[in-house]
């Protein structure tokens, strides 16, 4: 169980995981070891799971971001592992989530233009026999991106 000291730990490294440990104990008002040991634990936990850069998709030329929903035609337990390991493999598909409701799952879609996402649609999801449906919706503007859980 997470104390309040390993919450705000996690707090501040969910903003920077950069911080020293000296400076991760000034901002939640503990040492340098103990924050050190905490966080030794919460990584050999599994509470925190990586430690990475988060990079702007545009940077990279990818301007253009598009949700997708799919519906599976079938849901055998091997058609949707296979499905899953589609999307993993995917270098377009930044997100995937298998979800509950209309759809089965929800991507996330970065490439560079809308010809990239034809590529991608006609390549990954018309090719596969077990997708019924897709829809897309290309994103406008990112309102909100914030990759962390509040804790």
């Amino acid at each position: 169980m997470l104390d309040d000291l390993d919450r705000r730990i996690l707090g501040a490294l969910q903003k920077n995981n950069r911080l020293s440990f000296s400076d991760l104990a000034d901002l939640v008002g503990s040492s340098a070891a103990s924050c050190m040991r905490r966080v030794n634990k919460l990584r050999a936990d599994g509470v925190i799971t990586a430690d990475i850069s988060l990079v702007d998709p545009k940077a990279l030329g990818k301007s253009l971001t598009v949700v997708v929903t799919v519906e599976l035609d079938r849901e055998r337990l091997d058609l949707v592992d296979d499905f899953k390991r589609a999307m993993r493999a995917a270098k377009e598909v930044t997100q995937c989530y298998m979800v509950t409701g209309d759809a089965d799952f929800v991507l996330i879609v970065a490439v560079e233009d809308v010809e990239a996402f034809d590529v991608f649609v006609k390549t990954k999801l018309y090719t596969n026999p077990n997708v019924r449906k897709f829809k897309s919706m290309i994103a406008l503007d990112r309102v909100k991106f914030e990759p962390r859980v509040l804790v």
